[in-house]
């Protein structure tokens, strides 16, 4: 079944056509990305495997344009790999915030639809731009079958003492407001590949993943289900993130305000914009940039990267308390699968819980499967190269399969 994956944000969609043969076999068969959508000038940049790299600018006005402009490099023939646009099966979306109403990824129907609108009030930033790509979709491909794959749908098994807040409860019921989780997708697919690889039943497992990247995230996930996460109703609770602050104490809010002078939007701003990598370094949201800054001497990026390392100790100790255990720790994101440095960081502070950690495999050739730990260590540790588009088309699969 080839599948047409889209991620879709604000001003730029990123996508995948994939040729799913079964749930572990496929073939990738064309990527890229669409950038600037709504600027004077946007670009696509386009590659179908063995073929020459497309970039082209032109006018995006806006996401019906967008697909229009992937779908037209899909059927080039020159640079494409489609003959026919009857050859996309199914399309899946990811969508980041389904809120309490999916336990996992849906058929696109009006009902779901209005659904994730409904969500949008909570996922400002994301939803509306995953209900452009459904919308261009449909005047695109309007016979074609459309799954949406939810950010949240994983973090829906976690227990209500962890995801509710301590907040008078009438503000859950009338707006709410509790911990969702986020990367949900990422989460799910390294917990299977990891137990997999690391020779663990997943249902009778205790494992930590850790999803490191511009925005990071760590989950707790008991017999191959969330039972917390660290992300919360927004993605900005948490650890130290690239742009985004993680936790502080809420009074710290009012007080800026006050202080400053801060709008909500500003102070949002702040929080998510201005703040983590970006804010306490003064350098840069890029982990690179902070490990050539702190290699150079610089003692704010150190400051900051010893801090990201602490809050993923901390995160993966609490975890393990919460779950009584741990069997497996994964690594995974743009940082976590390639920052040799911070891996051994955080697995020499977990030596109490038996972890043996292998250091020359850590520091060696980077491979998308890998473990880091000794073989007689007590607990395993694994760099997993995460894949959401692979678990978006695989759930597409089965959904429309199901359908029919």
């Amino acid at each position: 079944m080839i599948i047409l994956v889209l991620n879709c944000g604000s001003s730029s969609l990123k996508y995948q056509l994939l040729d799913m043969k079964n749930d572990d076999a496929y073939d990738l068969l064309a990527k890229g990305l669409v950038e600037r959508i709504g600027l004077e000038v946007g670009c696509l940049k386009h590659q179908a495997v063995g073929k020459e790299k497309l970039v082209r600018e032109m006018p995006i006005q806006d996401h019906t344009v967008g697909i229009q402009a992937v779908l037209d490099a899909l059927l080039d023939k020159e640079f494409g790999c489609l003959g026919s646009l009857d050859d996309i099966e199914a399309v899946g979306h990811r969508v980041v915030h389904g809120g309490e109403e999916f336990f996992c990824s849906a058929l696109v129907t009006n009902k779901v639809v209005s659904q994730i609108r409904k969500c949008c009030e909570i996922a400002p930033l994301h939803n509306p731009a995953n209900l452009l790509g459904i919308d261009a979709v449909t005047k695109a491909l309007p016979s074609v079958p459309q799954v949406a794959v939810f950010d949240t749908a994983f973090h829906q098994t976690m227990p209500d003492y962890a995801y509710m807040y301590a907040l008078p409860y009438e503000y859950y019921e009338k707006y709410r407001i509790r911990r969702y989780g986020f990367h949900g997708t990422s989460h799910k697919y390294v917990s299977a590949k990891g137990a997999a690889f690391a020779g663990l039943d997943l249902g009778n497992s205790r494992i930590i993943t850790c999803h490191l990247g511009n925005g990071s995230s760590v989950t707790a996930v008991q017999n191959g289900k969330s039972v917390d996460t660290s992300m919360g109703f927004t993605p900005l609770e948490g650890m130290i993130m690239g742009t985004r602050c993680g936790n502080i104490d809420p009074d710290i809010v009012t007080y800026l305000m006050d202080k400053e002078g801060f709008t909500p939007a500003e102070m949002s701003k702040v929080l998510n914009k201005k703040s983590g990598f970006q804010g306490l370094s003064g350098i840069s949201s890029d982990a690179r940039d902070l490990n050539e800054a702190a290699n150079a001497g610089d003692r704010r990026a150190k400051l900051t990267l010893k801090k990201l390392a602490y809050d993923i100790t901390k995160l993966i100790g609490a975890y393990t308390a919460a779950m009584n255990g741990i069997d497996l720790i994964v690594f995974t994101g743009g940082i976590g699968e390639n920052n040799a440095r911070l891996r051994r960081r955080v697995c020499e502070n977990l030596t109490y819980l038996g972890l043996k950690f292998d250091y020359d495999t850590n520091a060696g050739e980077k491979a998308d499967e890998m473990l880091i730990s000794l073989p007689d260590s007590k607990v395993k540790v694994a760099v997993i190269a995460t894949n959401e588009e692979l678990m978006i088309a695989r759930d597409t699969m089965n959904i429309v399969l199901n359908q029919e």
